[in-house]
């Protein structure tokens, strides 16, 4: 094995799907893609990373509350462009062609075009390590998509697409809901 650089060890260990985030600051709608997302415990209480440098993160602390849109590969150009442009300027859903939804619990839009969507209200935000901890209000799944692979982010500018799933539920003894 050829040793790694310290520093890029983060891209080893990817965490959950590339994410839009959406929120409302009381009068407009933003956008911001995140690469940095998980799941705590087996909840519907998930955590992101994120900090001042996010213009979207002021309206996130003010409101505590936003949306967590979860995209496909299809939409891959659209993450990316979210994620390298600031809404303090850019009208992110009508430059990237996102139709925003009125969500039932928060402000924040649920985003049309991706395959799920969660409701979401901030819970904590851990200053020291910029992580924003949040519990689902409410979820929706676009089970009529035709695409379904999610895309997760190394780090590096690449990204891991979902491939096929492996089905070990009657081994695990779990039930899922179909579609899911």
């Amino acid at each position: 094995m050829e040793e790694l650089q310290l520093s890029r060890a983060f891209t080893l260990i990817e965490p959950g799907p590339v994410v839009l985030v959406t929120t409302n600051d009381g009068k407009k709608d933003n956008i911001m893609t995140i690469s940095w997302t998980m799941v705590m415990e087996f909840s519907p209480v998930f955590a992101m990373t994120t900090g001042m440098w996010n213009y979207s993160y002021t309206a996130l602390a003010k409101t505590r509350e936003c949306v967590l849109a979860i995209p496909t590969v299809d939409l891959i150009d659209q993450v990316v462009g979210v994620g390298t442009c600031s809404g303090s300027d850019t009208d992110k859903f009508e430059t990237f062609g996102f139709t925003p939804l009125k969500a039932k619990h928060v402000r924040a839009p649920l985003i049309k075009e991706c395959l799920a969507n969660i409701e979401c209200r901030v819970v904590d935000i851990v200053n020291r390590h910029n992580i924003i901890v949040m519990e689902g209000v409410a979820a929706y799944f676009d089970g009529s998509r035709g695409e379904k692979r999610t895309l997760h982010a190394v780090g590096d500018g690449t990204f891991i697409v979902d491939g096929g799933r492996i089905d070990r539920r009657q081994m695990m003894q779990i039930k899922l809901p179909s579609g899911v």
